[in-house]
């Protein structure tokens, strides 16, 4: 019981930062966007290639014609992340901790 709650733990936090980074990697995007980069640098390439599979279907949900140009879908995804990592990431620790407290509590 002990390993799985260890285990659990070890995904939540993992999860937690990958989804903090990956919004960090969306603002990157979303600031490049902004500026004149050439699409040519490696790092627009990479950065598009990782982002543009999850901000297509929001593109597509709110197109960015609705609002004059302004493309919204950075924003929708960054309030998923958080969600995401309110929800399921504390969801799963809270779950861990309490494994762990349980089993602590049969122990003594």
């Amino acid at each position: 019981m002990i390993l799985f709650a260890n285990f659990l733990n070890a995904v939540a936090r993992i999860l937690h930062v990958v989804l903090i980074l990956y919004m960090w990697i969306i603002i990157i995007r979303a600031v490049l966007s902004w500026v004149k980069v050439p699409s040519l640098y490696p790092v627009v390439v990479v950065l598009h290639n990782l982002t543009e599979p999850v901000l297509r279907p929001f593109r597509k949900l709110i197109p960015p014609s609705l609002l004059g140009g302004i493309d919204i879908s950075p924003i929708i995804v960054i309030l998923v992340i958080l969600f995401v990592d309110s929800f399921l990431v504390k969801s799963l620790s809270m779950i861990a901790q309490n494994m762990l407290r349980q089993h602590t509590l049969n122990f003594y």
